[in-house]
């Protein structure tokens, strides 16, 4: 009964590529947009605080690759070599932006792990002087529960690399996905 009930599950195995596909084009779709949108600004932060190499043509590519990838991966088209671009920008993000900043995105006054000490003794500080300043403003802050600081650690693009690695391999998805059609129409039907 049981093997029955995975059997029909496995009939759904599209579902999870086709939502890591729809959560990713929000993803690069904002992130690329950002960058074509402030292209110049791009180009000076891939300059100045990232020091790569070639900085126009970085952010092109980075822009570039987060906008078409976006679009391709929400229609399904090409999606492990979709993924296998993004992987790389993805990677690239960690090692260049993210990882000096520990292992969490965002960390309370009480984080500790994987490197956040800083932004957390800035948030602590910050939230120690409000209560001693602003006693008002401090409860008012609070009482829905601790504030949280962007701490711009690894966390986020971890999980989405992860989620292209699955892409990778599972490709598009069934039924959802133009890879499939592309794939039933023109690979299945020339080795019948």
């Amino acid at each position: 009964m049981f093997n029955r009930f995975l059997e029909r599950l496995r009939t759904l195995d599209f579902i999870a590529p086709l939502f890591f596909r729809l959560f990713l084009f929000m993803v690069f779709w904002e992130a690329g947009l950002n960058k074509f949108i402030g292209f110049e600004s791009t180009v000076y932060w891939f300059d100045v605080y990232l020091n790569m190499p070639f900085p126009y043509l970085m952010a092109f590519l980075a822009t570039a690759v987060e906008l078409v990838g976006s679009v391709l991966l929400l229609i399904g088209l090409g999606t492990s070599f979709v993924a296998i671009a993004l992987i790389i920008t993805m990677l690239v993000a960690i090692f260049a932006v993210h990882i000096q900043h520990g292992f969490l995105a965002i960390a309370a006054a009480d984080s500790y792990w994987f490197g956040t000490f800083e932004g957390a003794e800035r948030l602590k500080g910050f939230l120690s002087w409000l209560e001693n300043a602003y006693p008002e403003r401090h409860a008012y802050i609070t009482e829905l529960g601790t504030p949280v600081l962007l701490n711009n650690g690894f966390e986020f693009a971890l999980i989405y690399l992860l989620m292209l690695i699955s892409l990778l391999f599972s490709g598009g998805g069934k039924y959802i996905s133009l890879d499939y059609y592309i794939h039933k129409k023109y690979i299945v039907k020339k080795t019948a």
